[in-house]
């Protein structure tokens, strides 16, 4: 019975809370990502939008047309500071190049909500994963499939992310437990599909036996995954976000593993969190979404399409803060 009125009590709370949304006049959300190339962006736009339309608000979306260009998010970031939305829902490009255009944010009076990528500054909550154990749980998964030995090659991000270098330190961290693995070599693929591709061609030219392939990012897996199948080469390869492509890989027993590195739902949170700071709420000053690993033994869950997901509930995800 108490179960019962702790659930009924939950579900009148967020009812309450989306009625005093709706009636604030539909406040705008600025959401600022990275790029239009990776579908982890794509993912984190659509978890933003589902979760804006729920609650009352509308957002706005500004992206660079260049991947991941700093000149173009400053410009981006004067624009909304033009446009004057009641919140923002920032994804930095580049944690310390973007950090002055942070502060013109708040010293405007926007409040603003961080995710994916921490970035210092005066912010309501900062919404994400950790990066480092996201790095260490592809690399352990990897590394122990091969039994402990074998030689491997990492395709990293972006070097200027923090989530490419946290998890570059998880690559590494597991790599400290495995003595019997070789890392052959360590290549940028700028967490680009395409840019993937050419640096996993020219390790295979270099290198006749590559056993294992970490790639930070689900689009390099599939870069990795693309170029070995035209080379008529194999090896285990790992990536990270769950993106529905690298699962539906998992299911054709061509991509080892992956961790769920969930944008959707972090943009769905961190909408929440900015709706809820607004209405007067106290948030937790940081939410972090538990990173887990996606391999045949549970795929299942992640081929549901994007668009057909539903947001979390916000005590799914607070409640451990």
């Amino acid at each position: 019975m108490r179960s019962l009125f702790v659930v009924l009590a939950a579900l009148a709370s967020t009812a309450i809370f989306a009625s005093s949304l709706a009636a604030d006049e539909n406040p705008v959300i600025a959401v600022f990502t990275k790029n239009t190339t990776n579908p982890a962006y794509e993912n984190f736009r659509l978890g933003a939008d589902k979760a804006a339309a729920a609650l009352g608000a509308r957002t706005r979306h500004y992206v660079p047309n260049k991947p991941d260009n700093v000149d173009e998010q400053r410009v981006l970031v004067e624009q909304a500071l033009l446009d004057r939305p009641d919140l923002i829902l920032f994804v930095p490009v580049d944690d310390v190049a973007m950090a002055g255009s942070l502060n013109k944010i708040t010293e405007a009076g926007i409040p603003v909500v961080t995710a994916v990528s921490q970035i210092s500054g005066k912010v309501v909550t900062f919404v994400g994963s950790d990066d480092v154990e996201v790095g260490y749980k592809e690399a352990r998964t990897l590394f122990t499939k091969l039994g402990g030995k074998g030689g491997v090659v990492v395709i990293e991000g972006i070097p200027s992310s923090p989530t490419s270098r946290d998890r570059s330190r998880g690559f590494q961290r597991a790599l400290q437990e495995f003595p019997n693995i070789e890392l052959l070599e360590s290549g940028v693929g700028n967490y680009a599909r395409t840019d993937a591709r050419s640096v996993m061609a020219a390790m295979l030219r270099k290198y006749p036996q590559i056993d294992g392939v970490i790639a930070a990012n689900d689009a390099m897996a599939l870069g990795a995954l693309d170029v070995m199948r035209d080379a008529g080469r194999t090896a285990a390869v790992v990536g990270a976000n769950g993106i529905l492509e690298a699962v539906k890989q998992i299911d054709a027993g061509a991509l080892l593993a992956s961790v769920d590195f969930n944008t959707f739902k972090m943009a769905c949170i961190a909408v929440e969190a900015a709706l809820r700071s607004r209405a007067g709420e106290s948030v937790p000053h940081k939410i972090m979404l538990a990173a887990d690993l996606i391999d045949r033994s549970n795929y299942l869950t992640w081929l549901v399409p994007t668009r057909e997901r539903a947001c979390p509930k916000w005590d799914e995800i607070v409640q451990a803060h």
